[in-house]
């Protein structure tokens, strides 16, 4: 149990904004942002639907050293637009992984982070979101042939929708006790499912299903670390450091589905039942 000295001298991860996420984990002073908002390429879609738009679209690109690395960070803030994804944000995430594995094929062997806080695509811009997360699908894959890509997901916002396929498809997943994951966020299950089966205004249900420590006992996310930025960055250089993993989760899709057939559908699932299946490991 922290005391009350500890959680004021805490340096939080989760409190920082995008921009200040990717800069606490690149090396100090190596930090070059790429479309920044001075660029000023903002979605031109929004405005037509009386939103405001922003100059960055909610996404970070930043291009710096990790550990004296080639590595870049893609850091969504989760602040605006709820962090849902449209076609500038995207086009940004999967433009930067596309330059990174560019760059491994050219002899540059650039990493990459990708900072989860999204509810997935971005309504307004259906059809464009989507065409774009499935080009941040396409370029991971891609990038993580050569170089581990990581992604993080910390708080407050979660990483959903099609995001959360992107997640996934991570060479490594980090979570912290405050995240949350899944491929609908509550309300929509609730709305589909009814409140009987998911609560949406139950907080600590929600968070044994689908929080960051129930992810990482179920064998979904590769680390679970505490709300401290140096501890992030830590983790984050011990999973570089890993290399690329020999069989990557997407790769052994038999074996969640076999794990998935094993889930009675006319019980509410439970935590305790979803990790004992879990524990049974997915090895096709």
């Amino acid at each position: 149990m922290s005391t009350l000295k500890e959680l004021l001298e805490r340096d939080s991860f989760i409190e920082r904004g995008a921009r200040s996420r990717a800069r606490a984990l690149l090396d100090a002073g190596s930090m070059r942002e790429l479309l920044d908002p001075f660029c000023g390429i903002a979605s031109p879609w929004l405005p037509r639907q009386g939103v405001t738009a922003q100059a960055d679209d909610g996404v970070v690109v930043a291009k710096g050293l990790f550990d004296g690395q080639p590595a870049v960070v893609l850091a969504i803030e989760g602040a605006y637009q709820g962090g849902s994804m449209g076609e500038v944000g995207g086009a940004k995430i999967a433009g930067a992984l596309e330059l990174a594995a560019r760059d491994n094929r050219q002899g540059v062997p650039t990493r990459a982070v990708i900072l989860f806080e999204t509810g997935g695509v971005r309504l307004q811009e259906a059809n464009l979101g989507l065409a774009a997360i499935a080009d941040i699908h396409a370029a991971i894959v891609d990038l993580r042939r050569y170089q581990p890509v990581i992604g993080i997901t910390a708080g407050t916002v979660g990483c959903y929708g099609g995001m959360s396929i992107a997640a996934g498809l991570c060479s490594y997943l980090v979570v912290t006790r405050e995240a949350r994951l899944g491929l609908n966020g509550p309300a929509v299950i609730e709305q589909e499912a009814g409140v009987d089966e998911f609560d949406s205004r139950n907080k600590p249900f929600i968070w044994s299903l689908t929080g960051g420590e129930q992810r990482f006992h179920s064998g979904l996310a590769d680390a679970y670390v505490a709300d401290d930025t140096a501890q992030m960055r830590a983790t984050v250089a011990e999973l570089f450091a890993r290399g690329v993993p020999a069989r990557h989760r997407s790769d052994q899709a038999e074996g969640y589905l076999a794990r998935l057939a094993e889930v009675d559908a006319a019980v509410q699932a439970t935590p305790e039942a979803v990790r004992l299946i879990y524990s049974k490991g997915v090895a096709a």
